[in-house]
């Protein structure tokens, strides 16, 4: 659990690391020919690491994570892995700029979490 948990923060830092390559600028990133398949790959792993944590029945752990954080990231994996062409920028950014910080925020927080860790 807590490796899945670190391999999500670690998605979401090569995220932010990709967004920065354009000065920050979200947009800018998801109109970048190589960053913009960079970033959608990302966010498919990231949902993908959610789906295992759900098949290992790590449901308290998925509890502490916002339902529409987890909602959301799946639906826009859904439409990134199978209408790849007609995902809509707009919806990325908005993915980018809300659902992926406060999932950042909780996984950080639940990785400091020493009860948490120490059950494992």
């Amino acid at each position: 659990m807590k490796n899945r948990l670190a391999l999500i923060l670690e998605k979401i830092e090569d995220i932010e690391f990709f967004v920065e390559q354009k000065d920050g600028k979200v947009m800018s990133a998801l109109q970048d020919r190589i960053l913009k398949p960079a970033i959608r790959m990302q966010i498919i792993s990231i949902s993908e690491q959610f789906n295992r944590l759900k098949d290992e029945n790590e449901f308290e752990i998925l509890s502490k994570i916002d339902k529409k954080d987890l909602r959301g990231i799946n639906a826009v994996r859904n439409f990134i892995a199978h209408d790849y062409d007609s995902v809509d920028d707009e919806i990325l950014e908005l993915v980018l700029r809300k659902h992926i910080p406060e999932i950042k925020e909780r996984i950080e927080t639940l990785l400091s979490d020493r009860k948490l860790l120490d059950d494992e």
